[in-house]
């Protein structure tokens, strides 16, 4: 016997008073606490205010480059032992190669302007294999750039402490990464703007030590030059030129790690304030200038004041305590100095925590990572990106002990095979479109001097240091050249089966006249929560009217405009996403009225779509008081841990949001045969 007028509207107000006001728990005001409140998406200046200006963009992404140079020239100057006269040819070789692939690198950011990098190249340039090779190559690369970066901070500062304090060195790198996802995780601008003093005082106090080392030295360029030649001409008759030259490419590629953040920049344009190639390639001249400067610089004053490695000190801080040793607070100098630089090390650790993600990121929109990789925030971070670079820094901490050396030979070797893919890529990329450019020759010889200049360093270091710790890179980077590939197989099967439901299910006629009645708040209604118009979707639709023939009247068809790393450049791009998914929701009214049902839609745009789901949900529940909200969820025959992480359970978690509301909600198996 059916229920009476009368008890439907009153279950009717019972249900919409019950639906209860959201409120923060004390986690989520935790969260808020430290990481900051969510930014709205919808706020027209959103982009501007979390946009770099070039200065800015110097500090955040130049950092990585700038900050090697407390590193990379002290491998290098290390590695040439006896022969130390061989650091003038080195500063030159390191100052041209700085040069070289930062020119490089600014037609990339010409010819590439959305970011990506090395990846984007090698996947539009030459294949989609070489893509992976080089993401692979350049995300282990960054999850690098974090432990140099931090533990050549702990050796600067506990090159100031006694020796008994070095066995807390590795809690305090830890710490270090620890505080940097935090930073992150409130935004890439906050991090950066708050690190921006560390930066600055660096660049003033290293400007003052090459300076004045330099100058200081100038009347000592003659009988230096002798010296020079003298040691020249005495190894040349030892070991011939061959012999020399082995010594100095070994000492150059040991140095590698001075040029591995010169492709942060390139990788970032997403966060470059407008116009994004002007600021993208100013930003690559201030950091290659600073970085050919110091680098070359530091080798240079290594040789003026015979800088010889000591235990527990590193070369820069030897050579600071000479350059100010006359010096009224000389000691207070050189130890700002060396802080500075410690600190300036963190600073350069924000490359791995900005561009990691957006290279993780790049690749889950490609598939070649899971899709939630691609996610924003509710601070329009990549958060999921970021914990994962700073788990993955921990670990590399932990297994090479905090040991600079080994961890500079892992370093090298991956930044120089993104950076070789990357100039034969631009190689082939010229060639191809040498009709629309007239400097199409200028800019092929930049890249083929750019590619033997990487291979060089690559075979060299790997060569050198396979056995010493090269080996363990390969390795690890090949294994996540593996999982890519695993989990791009399986998107790709998923893919095919929802192709092949779609195809099936968008040749059914229909049964009834097209309905274009309006929709009526009174009658049933199955509110559809649905993504992109596809099989999943048409599905869920069939199964209702087969399942629960004649009960509903009504369909609204619900979907969120997902705001995610891959459209979250700009405003075109936002407006772009929200006609994409009107257009697809209007597919799905369509479909319901031509098989004789009132239909309509509902939309909205977010980062977090479980919340705004939720909200259109409640709305639409109350101008359809008598609704039931269906959803659909993948099945496997064979359900295992890898699906549940390539495969988020929003289903599951929109269910249990909405029945603890009072909403009841359905979920309808949808099989896939993977």
């Amino acid at each position: 016997m059916p229920a009476p007028p009368c008890l439907w509207s009153e279950l009717d107000a019972v249900q919409e008073k019950n639906i209860p006001e959201r409120s923060h728990t004390i986690l989520e005001k935790t969260k808020h606490t430290i990481i900051g409140s969510p930014r709205d998406i919808k706020e027209p200046s959103i982009f501007h205010k979390l946009s770099l200006i070039p200065i800015l963009a110097w500090i955040g992404l130049g950092a990585d480059g700038l900050s090697s140079s407390s590193y990379g020239p002290e491998e290098a100057f290390r590695t040439l032992g006896q022969h130390a006269y061989l650091a003038i040819f080195l500063a030159i070789a390191t100052a041209f190669t700085v040069i070289i692939i930062s020119y490089a690198y600014s037609r990339i950011i010409e010819h590439f302007p959305h970011g990506g990098g090395g990846y984007i190249v090698s996947t539009h340039t030459i294949s989609s294999s070489a893509g992976v090779v080089s993401g692979c190559a350049l995300l282990v690369d960054y999850m690098l750039t974090i432990t140099v970066s931090l533990v050549s901070c702990g050796d600067a500062l506990f090159s100031f402490l006694p020796l008994s304090f070095q066995k807390y060195k590795l809690v305090f790198v830890a710490s270090l990464i620890v505080l940097l996802v935090i930073l992150n995780l409130r935004g890439v601008k906050e991090s950066v703007t708050l690190l921006a003093p560390i930066f600055i005082v660096f660049v003033t106090t290293h400007a003052l030590l090459i300076g004045y080392g330099i100058f200081t030295h100038i009347g000592q360029a003659g009988p230096l030059l002798r010296d020079i030649d003298r040691n020249l001409n005495s190894d040349l008759s030892t070991v011939g030129f061959i012999g020399v030259l082995a010594i100095f490419l070994r000492a150059f590629s040991m140095g590698g790690g001075t040029y591995t953040g010169i492709e942060a920049v390139s990788n970032g344009m997403q966060i470059m304030r407008e116009p994004r190639v002007q600021t993208g390639k100013r930003t690559m001249v201030y950091m290659a200038s600073s970085l050919a400067i110091t680098a070359g610089g530091l080798l240079v004053c290594y040789l003026l004041f015979g800088i010889k490695p000591l235990e527990g000190q590193t070369l820069n801080a030897i050579l600071a305590g000479k350059v100010f040793l006359d010096w009224r607070f000389g000691g207070v100098i050189a130890l700002i100095t060396i802080l500075s630089e410690g600190a300036l090390l963190i600073v350069g650790a924000q490359t791995g925590f900005i561009d990691g993600p957006r290279v993780i990121s790049n690749m889950a929109i490609d598939s070649w990572f899971p899709r939630r990789f691609a996610s924003l925030s509710e601070r329009l971070t990549m958060q999921d990106g970021v914990v994962l670079m700073g788990a993955a820094a921990i670990a590399l901490l932990v297994y090479t002990g905090g040991s600079i050396t080994a961890l500079v030979v892992m370093y090298s070797i991956n930044v120089f095979v993104t950076f070789s893919l990357s100039q034969f890529g631009m190689i082939r990329f010229f060639l191809k479109n040498k009709g629309s450019d007239i400097k199409w020759k200028q800019h092929t010889v930049i890249h083929i001097i750019g590619l033997i200049l990487c291979l060089t360093i690559l075979c060299v270091t790997i060569y050198e240091k396979f056995g010493e710790g090269g080996w363990v890179t390969i390795v690890i980077t090949s294994a996540v050249m593996g999982i890519c590939y695993l989990i791009r197989r399986h998107y790709a099967k998923v893919r095919d089966s929802v192709r092949h439901l779609e195809s099936i299910l968008s040749d059914i006629p229909a049964a009834e006249p097209f309905n274009d009645n309006p929709v009526d708040p009174k009658d049933m209604t199955a509110i559809l929560l649905v993504s992109s118009f596809n099989g999943f979707g048409l599905h869920t639709l069939l199964a209702i009217v087969r399942h629960f023939p004649g009960i509903y009247k009504n369909f609204i068809f619900i979907s969120v405009a997902e705001v995610d790393s891959g459209s979250f450049k700009g405003l075109a791009e936002i407006k772009a996403l929200q006609t994409s998914v009107k257009r697809d929701l209007e597919k799905y009214v369509k479909v319901a009225r031509l098989h004789g049902f009132p239909a309509d839609y509902r939309t909205d745009i977010a980062t977090d779509v479980i919340d705004s789901v939720t909200d259109l949900v409640e709305k639409t529940v109350k101008e359809f008081p008598r609704s039931t909200v269906f959803t659909g969820k993948l099945i496997f025959k064979k359900e295992n841990p890898f699906q549940k992480v390539l495969h988020n359970e929003t289903a599951y978690s929109l269910q249990r949001r909405l029945q603890w509301d009072g909403i009841p909600t359905v979920i309808l198996p949808i099989r896939v045969d993977v």
